[in-house]
Order: C-alpha cells, then sequence, then structure tokens
C-alpha cells in the first residue's frame, strides 16, 4: 500500500502591518511569510471510506473537536467536490506545533492534505482546482500551498524576494491564542494603522534581513500581549539569551520567534530557556525551508 506523506511547515510572519479595514469588517495586511523547517506531517493511504486521525504531542488539544470542522477536513472536501471524485482515503495528521499558534499549523495542514490529495489523483500542483480549495478556506492555506516566501497583501498574496538562511528558536507558552479575539483588541483598542512595507530588494545576509525587519513591526503584538501578558515574558526571555539578532511574535501570536546567526546560538538558546520554563513549547529551526 502507497502512502504519501506531506510535510506542513510552520508559518512565520516576519513583519505584520495592519494597513486598514474593509466594509466588510475584515483587516487588510502587509506581511513578509516564510516557512521553517519545523511543523505537522501529512499522510495519506487508499480506504474504502473517509477516515481521519491525529496524532503526535498536540494532538490531544484537538481530541474534542468535530472531526468534520477541521481545517484539514473541509479543504479535502472542497477538493473532491470541485474534482467530482470520493474520498476514499485515509488523512493521519501529526501534530507537532501548538494549536492556534499564530504559525499557521491548520492552515499549512490543510495545504499539506491538498498537496497529498493531488498527488494521489495526479493533479498538478498548479491544478487552479487546487487553488480554489484552498481559497474556500482563509487567505493562509493558499499561501501555504507554494510553501515559498510570500506577501500577504490587501489584494490577495504576492511573490516576496530570496531570504538568507537564519537560524529561528519558536517558544510558545503552550496556550492558545484565537485570532479573532486578537483582531478584536486591536480594533476596539483603538490601535493605528500602518504602511505597507514591502522589503525594496532581497537581503544580502542575516544582518542586512535583520536590519529591514526591524524597520518593521507586528502590528497584533501589543493586543495580543494585552490578551496574554506571557507573549511579553517571552519576547523578554529570547532578548535576552546571548546573540539573539531579533525577537518577534509571529501572526496574532501567541508564539514568538529569535533569530539567530548560528544553529549553535539557537542550540544553547533554547537549553536555556528550556530550564527556565519547562512548561513552555520550545522548538529550533531555521528558515527559509530548504536554505
Amino acid at each position: 500500500m502507497n502512502i504519501i506523506r506531506e510535510f506542513a511547515p510552520a508559518k512565520l510572519n516576519l513583519y505584520l502591518h495592519i494597513t486598514g479595514r474593509r466594509a466588510d469588517g475584515y483587516h487588510d495586511l502587509d506581511s513578509l511569510v516564510a516557512f521553517a523547517n519545523v511543523g505537522d506531517a501529512i499522510a495519506l493511504e487508499p480506504s474504502d471510506h473517509f477516515r481521519f486521525e491525529i496524532e503526535g504531542p498536540c494532538a490531544e488539544r484537538l481530541s474534542n473537536e468535530a472531526i468534520d470542522g477541521n481545517l484539514v477536513v473541509k479543504a479535502v472536501q472542497s477538493l473532491a467536490e470541485l474534482v467530482g471524485k470520493p474520498l476514499h482515503i485515509k488523512l493521519i495528521l501529526t501534530k507537532n506545533l501548538p494549536i492556534a499558534s499564530g504559525i499557521g499549523g491548520g492552515s499549512s495542514d490543510a495545504a499539506a492534505a491538498l498537496r497529498a490529495l493531488a498527488i494521489y489523483w495526479h493533479l498538478n500542483l498548479d491544478d487552479p482546482r487546487l487553488f480554489a480549495a484552498a481559497a474556500r478556506h482563509g487567505q493562509d492555506v493558499p499561501v501555504c500551498l507554494k510553501i515559498a516566501n510570500s506577501y500577504l497583501t490587501a489584494t490577495g498574496t504576492a511573490d516576496a524576494p530570496m531570504l538568507p538562511r537564519v537560524n529561528v528558536l519558536l517558544v510558545n507558552p503552550n496556550k492558545a491564542l484565537p485570532t479573532p479575539a486578537v483582531y478584536k483588541c486591536f480594533r476596539d483598542g483603538g490601535f493605528a494603522f500602518s504602511p505597507e512595507a514591502r522589503l525594496a530588494r532581497s537581503p544580502a545576509d542575516v544582518l542586512e534581513l535583520i536590519a529591514a525587519l526591524k524597520a518593521r513591526s507586528n502590528d497584533l503584538y501589543e493586543p495580543a500581549r494585552k490578551l496574554m501578558p506571557e507573549i511579553g515574558s517571552i519576547i523578554d526571555a529570547l532578548q535576552k539569551t546571548p546573540n539573539c539578532l531579533l525577537a518577534r511574535m509571529s501572526g496574532s501570536g501567541a508564539t514568538c520567534f529569535g533569530l539567530y546567526a548560528s544553529a549553535e546560538d539557537v542550540k544553547q538558546a533554547a537549553s536555556t530557556l528550556c530550564s527556565s520554563y519547562p512548561d513552555w513549547w520550545i522548538a529550533g529551526t531555521f528558515l527559509p525551508v530548504g536554505g
């Protein structure tokens, strides 16, 4: 029996500017997205009926969720509808990333499931039906389909420049922070919008990337920290680790990341934080994927 496996990498918002709010209530973004070499995994195998299972170290928090409410299930159901095929498959999601953590776990999982199903059905990975299915389930899923540096914009997505390899430490307080609550806090708190700030060119090295990111920010940091003060503690802890070049929250939180020049710096920082904060989820990695 052939098993198709797809990696679902963590998605990091290296900066995130809220540029405005539309008439429908949703916010317009300008955000540089890159993917790290840590994430969840999808396995697909043939079955006589549709089955979906979740395993892995972070699976327990999804155990009480209705299966038909999972983004993976919704995405593959959409593709089956568009292609006109029955879902005679078994999907296994290995959940390694924290839930509702601002690193695109659910969207990346859905995208990985779509890629696996496309391979199983012998669809080209640029088949428009694949992207149509992804687009039904939010702006992040189409971005995660490509696993490529991208900009999230007011009008959709756009290709982003090449990035140098940079070593990353991801830290989450092991608490979920729902995205809608953070946006509501941003809206109700009277936080200011920021202008678009795309990079003028591809950074030549890590230091040029860091300088560019320091000139930008994550506009959701303050509202997220207001809802979950531990986020501020994580940023402080990352900044105190030796040779941390930049510490920032990803997406709507609560996961934060530290950027470092070397993998050894990440290893030392992870060891320090694991000893001091044993309840935190901590993972060393790098970006971009394949870098």
